[in-house]
């Protein structure tokens, strides 16, 4: 089963980039560069839900996660 998750990818403090994907809680990871941070949300991805699966969990569904830009006032 192949399901595909947006991933939010933002500069850590530390100089690594940090991965988070909003449909997936808890799910977390961090590489130098992009293409290492895609590598790595592709692992952490594949391994939670795994274990969603193996502990008889509910997949969760990207289309239940909505990305918007809101502005607000400095």
């Amino acid at each position: 089963m192949q399901k595909k998750y947006q991933v939010v990818i933002e500069p850590g403090e530390d100089g690594w980039l940090v991965v988070t994907v909003p449909a997936l809680p808890g799910c977390i990871t961090q590489g130098k560069t992009i293409s290492e941070s895609e590598a790595n949300a592709r692992e952490a991805i594949e391994g939670y839900l795994e274990s969603l699966i193996k502990h008889q969990r509910k997949v969760p569904d990207q289309r239940r996660v909505r990305i918007r830009e809101i502005a607000g006032e400095v």
